[in-house]
């Protein structure tokens, strides 16, 4: 049947088990003449007799009880299954698969995840660190985050943090036999740590900028990573110089076991954006965890 007889067919049901009509329009919130029309409007669709009236009760007829007895148990399964998919909407519930950069995992991501896994505990979150720009759609995650210019133009991107810059800094033991670089064409002297973009497998060149004069410099280096953990890892080592976002530099230049370089060159750009597909319909828990990131509700520092 068509979806507008389900709801004929459960006012007959109610009608049914009440016997009364006046009963039946209080409990179904409708009038009594407007079930009453709905019940002869289904009769007449059916060509058969559902009820027989009289002044005091409503008693179904033979095929009246044979609908009860076929159709009545699968009407209140869809019905139980609805309030099922509405207990959903009340209660937040479902897998998130996230892709990010380690850093914006552990600076952006981590801190609204983890109060809303504490709230919500039908709600379950993979996030995945990759610093490449991979297919969030062919790769099946419901969204990524990584800085704003980098985001294609088809998605929905919405800012998770404040303006960003990098920094260049060294231990005081690397500096010890070399010399500070003043320009960036100078790191082509200096034993850099390189990133594996493990997307497409490149290494990521050091971007810098100075009134309004763009550079993308190749450096080259011992060592090469796939995570800014270990990057910083090497350079507090004395390994080499470190390109990695200024705030998870700062408490170890404001220490004194790195030293920045270069800093002039290093402008303030887009910061970390939460992206999906324009397409993408959001579940009742991903729209709880975009409104937990969006950066004008957030009190973090990131």
């Amino acid at each position: 049947m068509a979806g507008d007889n389900l709801n004929d067919l459960a006012a007959f049901m109610v009608v049914a088990k009440e016997q009364n009509f006046t009963r039946a329009a209080k409990r179904l919130g409708v009038s009594q003449s407007a079930l009453s029309q709905t019940v002869r409007g289904l009769e007449a669709q059916l060509g058969l007799r559902l009820l027989n009236r009289t002044t005091r009760r409503v008693v179904p007829t033979e095929a009246g009880e044979r609908l009860l007895a076929s159709v009545g148990p699968r009407i209140e399964e869809i019905q139980q299954q609805l309030m099922g998919l509405s207990e959903l909407r009340d209660k937040p519930a479902g897998t998130i698969r996230l892709t990010s950069t380690e850093y914006a995992a552990e600076s952006v991501l981590w801190p609204a995840v983890e109060k809303l896994v504490a709230e919500y505990p039908d709600i379950k979150v993979e996030i995945l660190t990759d610093y490449g720009l991979i297919d969030i759609v062919k790769d099946r995650f419901d969204a990524g985050v990584r800085p704003g210019e980098t985001i294609a133009k088809d998605m929905i991107a919405v800012r998770v943090g404040p303006p960003m810059r990098m920094a260049v800094a060294g231990s005081p033991a690397y500096f010890s036999s070399k010399t500070v670089p003043e320009v960036p064409q100078q790191l082509t002297e200096h034993c850099c740590i390189n990133l594996r973009l493990s997307g497409h497998g490149g290494l990521y060149a050091w971007e810098f900028e100075k009134d309004g004069r763009e550079l993308n410099v190749r450096v080259d280096g011992q060592l090469v990573f796939n995570t800014g953990s270990m990057i910083l890892r090497a350079a507090l080592a004395g390994r080499g110089l470190a390109y990695l976002p200024e705030r998870q530099l700062e408490p170890y230049i404001a220490s004194g076991q790195l030293i920045r370089v270069l800093e002039e060159w290093c402008e303030p750009f887009s910061g970390y954006h939460l992206y999906y597909p324009a397409h993408r319909q959001p579940t009742p828990a991903f729209a709880l965890l975009v409104d937990a990131l969006r950066y004008s509700n957030r009190k973090i520092p990131v």
